[in-house]
Formats: C-alpha cells, sequence, structure tokens
C-alpha cells in the first residue's frame, strides 16, 4: 500500500541539547505546568505514555488561548511520541498550560516525570512503520487513533476518505477529519487534517456531498460537509470546500441544526424527485433516525422519524445512512437505511444493522416480514465491521462503502500502539432476494480489489474431503502470508466442512459451513494474540440467505484481519486476528460428505 505525507517529513536525528534551549518547563504545582517554545522548528514532539490519563494542555499564542488539546503525557515511561505543529504559528512563541489529572504529593515529583525530560523541537516526524500487525493492503492512519470513516465522496477521479483521527495519541480524543484519498480504492495518499476542532466543538462524524448545482450558493460543485461539533452538546455544522476537499471553509452560521437532546452523524441525499435534501441523523439514546429536508442544505425541517422499538434497541444508534437500489431479478427498487448500532449487537458489541423499504422524500417505511414484524438485518456477522457509511457519487451508479474494522469493546487495547484501527476493504452493495421473499442486502469487494490478485500460490481441483485426514495447501511464505483465497466447497445433508488457517506456533482460525443449518462461522478463539480482552475470543456466525448447492468463498488475510464473503456477498465476516507468526497453511475438513469443488490460492501485490 502507497503510505505518503504532505506535513509530515519521515527523518530522524533529534538534537536534544538544541531541543533544551528551546523549550522551557515551569512547574507551578502539583497539577500545573508551563512549557514555553520559543522555535522555528516545525514541530513539537510530545511524549506519550498510553496507562496515564489525559492531561489537559492549554495552546496560548499572543497571550490568547488557540485551542484545547488532551495528551497522554508520559509519567513513568515513553511508549511514542506526537507532533504538534508549531509551524502554523510562523515563529511566534508558543505557551502550553498544562493541567494534569493525576495529583503528585510534591512538585519534585512532578519535575520527574518523563514528559518534561523527553520534549523535542524538530523539523521532521519519522512515521516509517513499526508494527508488524499494520495491514499491508486496508487504510489505516500514518500514526495515532482512528475511528468511523466520514464524509465520503468521489470527484474527478479522485475517492476522498475522512475519519475520526486523534493526531495526539493512540486512544479515542481530540476527534478531527482526518483525511486520505485514492485513484483506486486500494492505494492512499494521506493529507493533512481536513476539519479541526474550534469553539463550537470536536468535530465528530458526518458524510459531504458534491453541491452540483449550487443549491447552498458556495458555487457549482462546491464540496459541502456535514458533521457534529460535539461541545457541552452535539449540534451539528458545516463547511464547504472550494479546492475539491482539501481545505473547509466553516459556515459562518453554524449550528444548522439544534435539539434538546443527544444527536449525530448526519448524513444527506439528493432526492431527485422534489429536487430536495434529505439529512438523516442518528437520535442515539432514543434509538431512532430523524429525517430533515432542506433545499438549500443550510436551512433544515424535521420531517419525520424511524427507529422507536424497531430493530436492535440493545445499544445507541449513530452513522444512518439512506440511498436506494434496485432489487437483483426484478423491476423494483427499494432504499435501504444503514444504522450502526453500540453496543448489544449478535456476538457484542458494536455492528451495522440494516432496514430495507420504503422513503417518498419525507418518511421511511421499512417492510415486514410475513408476520407483519420489522426484522433486524445484520450487513456483517463477523465481530469487526462499525460505522458503515458510503461514498457519495460514485461513478456508474455504483454504491461503494467502507467500515471500520474494529469493535468498541476493545479497539483501544489491541496490541498495536503506532497507529490503531484500519478500514475494511471498500465493498460494492447490492440487493437480492432470500428463499423466505425478504430483501437482502449483499456487499462484495469492490472490482478495485481484483487489482490485487497476484501470482497463484497454490491450487486444486475436485477433492473429496473428511475428518480422516486434512488437505493442506500452502499459504505465501513471503510479505507476511497475505493473500486471497478462493474456494468452492459443496456438501450433503449433514455435512459440515471446516478451513483452517493455521501457524508454525498452533494457532488457527477456523471457517466453518453447516450444510443443514445454513451457516457460515469463524473461530478466532485460538488465532493467535487473544488475551488482550475478554471479549475478543470469539465464534461468529452468519445465515446464508439463499440456497445455493455450491457456496462460494472469497476469504481476504492481511497481517491482522480475515474477510470472509461468501457467495458474492450474501453473508459477510470480518474479524480481526493477531497470530504470534502468519498463518502457512489452509487445510480442509468434513464430517459427513463434502467435497472442494476448487481451491485457490493468490498471492497479494501490496507493500
Amino acid at each position: 500500500m502507497k503510505k505518503t505525507i504532505t506535513l509530515i517529513a519521515l527523518a530522524s536525528g533529534i538534537a536534544l541539547s538544541a531541543a533544551a534551549a528551546e523549550i522551557e518547563v515551569n512547574h507551578l504545582g502539583t497539577n500545573n505546568t508551563m512549557v514555553r517554545i520559543d522555535s522555528d522548528k516545525h514541530y513539537l514532539l510530545m511524549p506519550v505514555q498510553e496507562s496515564s490519563e489525559d492531561d489537559r494542555i492549554e495552546v496560548i499564542v499572543d497571550g490568547k488561548l488557540d485551542q484545547v488539546i488532551y495528551v497522554r503525557l508520559a509519567k513513568q515511561r515513553v511508549d511514542f511520541s506526537v507532533p504538534f505543529d508549531l509551524s502554523q504559528y510562523g515563529g511566534k512563541p508558543v505557551l502550553l498550560n498544562i493541567v494534569t489529572s493525576q495529583s503528585r504529593s510534591s512538585v519534585r515529583q512532578v519535575s520527574n516525570d518523563a514528559c518534561w525530560h523527553k520534549l523535542v523541537v524538530t523539523d521532521t516526524f519519522d512515521t516509517t512503520n513499526r508494527e508488524i500487525y499494520r495491514p499491508a493492503y486496508h487504510h489505516t492512519p500514518l500514526y495515532g487513533w482512528m475511528n468511523d470513516p466520514n464524509g465520503m465522496f468521489y470527484k474527478d477521479g479522485v475517492w476522498h476518505l475522512y475519519y475520526q483521527w486523534n493526531p495526539y495519541g493512540s486512544k479515542w480524543q481530540n476527534m478531527n477529519w482526518g483525511h486520505s484519498t485514492s485513484t483506486d480504492l486500494i492505494n492512499w495518499e494521506h493529507k493533512p487534517v481536513a476539519i479541526a476542532p474550534d469553539a463550537i466543538g470536536t468535530i465528530f462524524s458526518g458524510n459531504t456531498v458534491v453541491d452540483h448545482e449550487n443549491t447552498a450558493g458556495f458555487g457549482s460543485d462546491a464540496v459541502v460537509s456535514f458533521y457534529t461539533s460535539c461541545g457541552v452538546s452535539q449540534v451539528q455544522s458545516m463547511a464547504h470546500s472550494l479546492d475539491g476537499g482539501n481545505t473547509f471553509i466553516k459556515y459562518a452560521g453554524n449550528p444548522v441544526i439544534t435539539l434538546d437532546s443527544e444527536a449525530r452523524d448526519p448524513n444527506i441525499v439528493r432526492y431527485e424527485p422534489t429536487g430536495e435534501w434529505v439529512l438523516s441523523l442518528a437520535h442515539a439514546l432514543e434509538r431512532e433516525i430523524l429525517f430533515y429536508t432542506s433545499t438549500d442544505l443550510k436551512h433544515w425541517t424535521l420531517s419525520s422519524s424511524f427507529g422507536k422499538g424497531i430493530g436492535c434497541q440493545d445499544g445507541v444508534w449513530e452513522c444512518p445512512d439512506l440511498f436506494e437500489l434496485p432489487v437483483e431479478g426484478s423491476d423494483e427498487s427499494k432504499w435501504v437505511l444503514l444504522v450502526n448500532i453500540n453496543p448489544g449487537c449478535p456476538f457484542g458489541g458494536s455492528a451495522t444493522q440494516y432496514f430495507v423499504g420504503d422513503f417518498d422524500g419525507k418518511t421511511f417505511t421499512a417492510d415486514t416480514d410475513t408476520t407483519g414484524v420489522i426484522p433486524t438485518k445484520w450487513m456483517d456477522y463477523g465481530k469487526d465491521h462499525y460505522a458503515t457509511v458510503s461514498f457519495f457519487d460514485a461513478p456508474d451508479n455504483r454504491r461503494v462503502v467502507l467500515g471500520w474494522m474494529s469493535n468498541w469493546q476493545y479497539a483501544a487495547e489491541v496490541p498495536t500502539m503506532q497507529y490503531r484501527s484500519a478500514n475494511t476493504l471498500p465493498r460494492d452493495v447490492r440487493l437480492f432476494k432470500g428463499d423466505d421473499g425478504q430483501v437482502y442486502l449483499a456487499s462484495a469487494p469492490s472490482p478495485e480489489v481484483d487489482a490485487l490478485r497476484g501470482t497463484l500460490v497454490s491450487r486444486c481441483g475436485h477433492k473429496r474431503i473428511n475428518n480422516k485426514k486434512a488437505r493442506t495447501f500452502l499459504l505465501p511464505n513471503t510479505n507476511s502470508g497475505i493473500c486471497e483465497i478462493q474456494v468452492d466447497l459443496k456438501a450433503q445433508a449433514g455435512a459440515q466442512a471446516i478451513l483452517s488457517l493455521r501457524n508454525a506456533n498452533g494457532e488457527k482460525v477456523d471457517i466453518i459451513y453447516n450444510k443443514d443449518l445454513k451457516t457460515l462461522s469463524v473461530d478466532r478463539r485460538n488465532s493467535g494474540i487473544v488475551d488482550f480482552s475478554q471479549d475478543f475470543p470469539c465464534v461468529t456466525t452468519a445465515p446464508l440467505r439463499a440456497d445455493s448447492e455450491v457456496l462460494s468463498l472469497r476469504i481476504f488475510v492481511d497481517r491482522s484481519s480475515i474477510e470472509v464473503f461468501a457467495n458474492d456477498g450474501e453473508a459477510v465476516l470480518t474479524n480481526l486476528v493477531f497470530p504470534t507468526t502468519p498463518y502457512t497453511t489452509i487445510s480442509a475438513t468434513a464430517s459427513g460428505k463434502a467435497e472442494i469443488n476448487s481451491l485457490k490460492v493468490y498471492n497479494i501485490n501490496a507493500k
């Protein structure tokens, strides 16, 4: 994967003596320290210890408060350092008023904290990957914490991905919109922060539209983003870009929507029959979605709500997305409402539920099953698929989605530190009818993913499989074993087929097809490092909605993830894994009569 950066140069070698002359530290009490930086260098590197609590840092320039950030400054040890950009102040002295949350018995004790002795000013910051588990072909931030994808859109041949980003640590805090771009949905170029916190609040999730008809008055084809400003309360704000989404001008009339209760994650679609914009807003604690309409993107009218007592109500509703798709094999089209929810999902923690129905520009009406009940449907039955939203204006009328590949139960505890979290593979979604007559959402790897496929490593034709002797095939022995596996399985009644990814240390992931139950499961309980959270070891299971003689699987293995797509995305399971050494083989066994129709293992062309 291509990894470049615009603001941060890659280099090392820091002159501590020079830094010391440009930094003055004054301890004013057991919980208050002031640091003065008088330097023309680009960055101040701040030492971090993840187990510390957040310290509040007020950034003061010319005697005025410029911004507030929160950093887990190192007390006993330094885990890593994060850069604070001094160049934005043009060489002016910067004063940091630091209020610590951990009380000390004396100022002398405070002065011994590790952070004060490791503060450095420098012109460079090294982002060279130091993590064995950083994915090779999934999007990740260069450093720091990442969660929800935000504001994704396509324009002039470029895919824009914004995301919830903490540039000052690898746990959740200081929410900005990070920004990456791609021309192929696979190789991403990292850009400067797109939208930063302001006096109204930090920048939570939202989405972006391209205003082709200049309805907002910012200019034809202006890029307009909507997000939640989170301060004392959560309100909805907007900003626009005239340079294709690289830099934004915040709307002077912010906030544009306020409520007397918690609501967040605005998502906007154009409803062509009326020429209006429709905004979906998660009324989080009420477990419902609010729908607003507007003609100018600035003034919004509440039209309706959906969700009270419907679907999964066990957690907070977040990150909605509303779009229309044709139903395969019919002349019908349906609207899909994605609703991400945390916690309370099928295997614990966070996941993406969805509803299929009709939308008239103001009201969403969900389809019911044969008993008149609105069923709860899940987009992905793995443990690590959340905050899924789609790109605005994807070409060729495609609906392309990305998710956050983690789970709130343990996202901050996974065994990485330089960065945390990745996005799923890009997926094109479609609607199909299941055996029960219900309409379901399928999500398959986007066509761009095919370009990753490299040399054929292992293959076989028709083979019977049983529980007496495993048929074993090699995985790539280079690049940490990353690969794509294609398998066609056939099983008779009463049979269960198992594909096992294994490594030299006896760690494994089992992919289990149960013919009678019509289920596909992934068992990662013995996959490698699993003890960082009691919620990580698990078996996840997806129902197979449409019966077929042959089960076709595409399995994507990256350094810390396995994504399983069944029958062109009719069932999907996304799960993180942390093997102590890469998986080197895949073996097939079965109870009952089962067979492999074909199996192919491809190397992946990724850096």
